[in-house]
């Protein structure tokens, strides 16, 4: 049995009302993954706000400040999702970070090591596998592999 508190634990603590009021800045490459990040997190109740890439997310922090989540694609074109996090944190380092990637293997390849704030999540994922990722992620000071 494992010490860590349950996905659903955290889940539950973090309720509708408080939702309002954390930001997630998402990023991805891809509309149609954007759109279905989107979709789920704002309908759960999440602020959001988009980026469909590296610099624009540069570019969406510097105009918005500080995100309670970043939800980021790894492997995107021109600035990844490694480097994204690297160049955020310099302005929040205490910046949560979930990570989106659908080559897990890659990704150990490039980021041995998963810091306190950050987790993965794998792609495919379903809307509720997202929502309890997320609500562990911002209710979460441990680093964690998040599957459904």
């Amino acid at each position: 049995m494992s010490a860590l508190p349950s996905v659903m634990d955290h889940a539950d603590r973090i309720t509708s009302a408080s939702r309002k009021a954390m930001s997630i800045l998402i990023v991805d490459d891809e509309d149609s993954m954007l759109i279905y990040l989107d979709r789920v997190l704002s309908g759960a109740g999440y602020r959001t706000t988009l980026a469909v890439d590296g610099p624009d997310a540069i570019r969406a922090a510097g105009r918005t400040g500080r995100f309670d989540l970043l939800l980021t694609d790894v492997h995107m074109p021109d600035v990844t999702g490694l480097e994204l996090v690297r160049q955020l944190r310099q302005h929040d380092p205490l910046l949560k970070v979930l990570y989106l990637t659908g080559h897990r293997d890659r990704l150990f390849t490039e980021k041995v090591t998963f810091w306190e704030q950050e987790a993965f999540l794998e792609k495919p994922c379903s809307a509720a596998g997202l929502l309890k990722a997320v609500s562990l992620a911002i209710g979460s000071g441990s680093s964690a592999s998040l599957r459904e």
